[in-house]
């Protein structure tokens, strides 16, 4: 799991360079500095097939279903693995929402010190950063907080599930499940098995696992992953679609009945 909290530099990286473009779909004053030192090197190591373009769209993609989610009342988000996230500080949100952040505690320090050395800015929302063992009992130190479980809450494990094997990634909404209120939601990306068995991306997955940071989960079926888990989908988008990127993702959509298409699977499920 800390191999995982460091590619957060390269995610960081990509929001940067979109919040530089004249489109944008966010901007992230903080993102540039919270990508170093190595976020940029890994981008250009890993960069191609459309990672940058991914992580906007994914970006912007979550950022809706937070403001969605408090439109329908949800005044708790948790973002799971939040590594170098800046939503507590770009998005803006009624004062009554708290903001949990979960990561390991050293990646916590390492980012307090940078934005400490950018002049501590102050976020816009009632936010918390939890210290806790991701590959433990994390849910026991969110609830050390005043993190309320029988208050609906959005769930964020972003860019996280292709980390974990199928089991791992089946705990972990069922940990949210178990710590869930009636009205509850997850916001989430997954990718598709096809995409980890597809010829295109077999060069960029070999660089992951040499470096260490495998990408070992996927399904072809997010609706039964999900729906095994507690949660029932009510969105599935892929980049490129209406409300998930439409004009921006350089790659055609592929219907849903063209079976072993690899795919980036976008969707939001609420507590079955």
């Amino acid at each position: 799991m800390e191999t995982v909290s460091y590619t957060s530099q390269w995610t960081a990286a990509a929001r940067a360079l979109e919040s530089e473009r004249s489109d944008a779909l966010f901007v992230d004053p903080l993102a540039r500095a919270l990508a170093e030192p190595k976020g940029f090197e890994l981008l250009d190591h890993y960069g191609g097939g459309g990672l940058v373009e991914f992580v906007a769209v994914r970006t912007r993609y979550l950022d809706d279903a937070i403001g969605d989610a408090v439109k329908k009342g949800i005044r708790q988000v948790v973002l799971i693995a939040a590594g170098m996230d800046t939503r507590a500080y770009r998005l803006s949100l009624p004062d009554d929402v708290r903001v949990y952040e979960v990561d390991h505690q050293a990646l916590i320090d390492e980012k307090e010190k940078r934005l400490a050395q950018l002049g501590s800015p102050a976020p816009t929302v009632n936010l918390q950063r939890v210290g806790a063992d991701l590959a433990g009992d994390w849910s026991a130190s969110l609830r050390a907080t005043d993190f309320d479980p029988a208050q609906p809450t959005l769930w964020i494990p972003e860019a996280l599930l292709f980390f974990l094997t199928e089991e791992q990634s089946a705990t972990l909404m069922r940990t949210f499940a178990a710590n869930s209120a009636p009205g509850s939601q997850v916001a989430v990306d997954i990718l598709s098995k096809a995409l980890l068995r597809s010829p295109a991306t077999q060069i960029f997955l070999s660089s992951l696992n040499e470096d260490g940071i495998p990408w070992l989960f996927g399904t072809d079926e997010p609706e039964e992953f999900m729906a095994g888990t507690g949660w029932t989908v009510r969105e599935l988008k892929e980049p490129g679609e209406p409300g998930a990127g439409e004009g921006r993702w350089p790659y055609a959509v592929q219907p849903r009945e063209v079976r072993g298409a690899a795919r980036n699977w976008l969707l939001r499920a609420e507590l079955a």
